[in-house]
């Protein structure tokens, strides 16, 4: 039921083609998540290495739901997500449910 100067349309082609292309990251390498102190005062922080990709609009994406999911801050260097904080469990929750399985 269309109204007034609104248009309808289907983006079903456009979710496939992410969800394959996250599929291929998902498959490729072993998940490394620690805990390490770093910065001022010996700050605790997550760090969650070989994700298998380069890609580096799919891994800010990734980082911001994480950061949701897991209620703090966190960043992104050179293809490795930092979260601050002790957040390894919530990490391993939280890539489980998008699908990653070689943690």
């Amino acid at each position: 039921m269309g109204k007034k100067n609104w248009i309808e349309f289907d983006n079903q082609e456009e979710k496939f083609e992410e969800t394959a292309k996250g599929d291929n990251f998902k498959k490729r390498s072993k998940i490394n998540i620690s805990k390490q102190k770093k910065g001022k005062k010996g700050k605790t922080i997550t760090l969650i290495t070989g994700l298998g990709t380069e890609d580096e609009i799919f891994l800010k994406e990734l980082l911001k739901k994480m950061k949701v999911f897991c209620g703090t801050g966190g960043t992104l260097i050179n293809s490795n997500i930092q979260l601050q904080g002790d957040m390894v469990s919530k990490s391993i929750e939280f890539l489980r449910k998008e699908g990653f399985h070689n943690l």
